[in-house]
């Protein structure tokens, strides 16, 4: 008969990750060891081993975590049925309050993605691709004339680079904390996005040198 899990195991579990989330944040995937993430978690290097077998392992969870628990995200939004800016809007306050919570995976997903091996990164890539395709929709809704010059993925990918690297300024004990901050980054998206003029179609632009 199979011995079965613990009381507290996926606590155990969630706690071993974020330990090792913030080392691999920090310090950089390559240069975490096991012994340190046993160590800052606390733990025997064998108790760590029962949860997860090796530092790629830890890895692999960390970054397929924080993207799918983006993606829920986006599906409890998506449930909601709002009207494209409503709900875009919803969907920026939702993912700035979620990256207080997790910038270190967040900083993981972005900086330690390379490192994963191919089935595994096309898997993770692929949910990225599925969320930001979700941003890209609605903003296409709003301003057709956006899809049809090409240009609703840039907008959307600089949409992203507002939300995605404000870890790398706003600090947890600063003045201005992530709540603050969620529609602000909504109002100063908003209040540019409608300025945004279409380039010319791209045979009447001129050719490159």
């Amino acid at each position: 008969m199979a011995r079965g899990r613990s009381p507290g195991y996926d606590d155990q579990r969630e706690m071993i990750l974020r330990h090792a989330a913030e080392l691999f944040a920090r310090r950089g995937y390559p240069a975490t060891s096991m012994n340190e993430v046993a160590e800052a978690c606390g733990l025997s290097k064998p108790t760590l081993y029962h949860y997860f077998r090796d530092k790629y392992n830890l890895l692999v969870h960390i970054a397929d975590g924080h993207v799918s628990r983006l993606q829920a995200l986006v599906e409890e939004v998506e449930g909601k049925h709002l009207e494209p800016e409503a709900r875009l809007r919803e969907l920026i306050h939702r993912f700035v309050e979620e990256y207080a919570e997790a910038q270190h995976a967040h900083r993981v997903l972005t900086e330690d993605v390379r490192f994963l091996q191919p089935e595994d990164s096309e898997r993770i890539l692929g949910k990225e691709r599925a969320v930001v395709a979700v941003f890209a929709q609605a903003l296409a809704q709003m301003r057709p004339d956006t899809d049809a010059a090409g240009l609703t993925k840039a907008l959307t990918m600089l949409l992203f680079g507002m939300i995605n690297w404000m870890f790398t300024w706003l600090k947890p004990d600063g003045e201005l904390d992530y709540e603050t901050m969620a529609p602000i980054v909504a109002d100063l998206f908003f209040g540019g996005f409608p300025a945004v003029r279409m380039p010319p179609p791209l045979a009447e632009r001129p050719a490159r040198p």
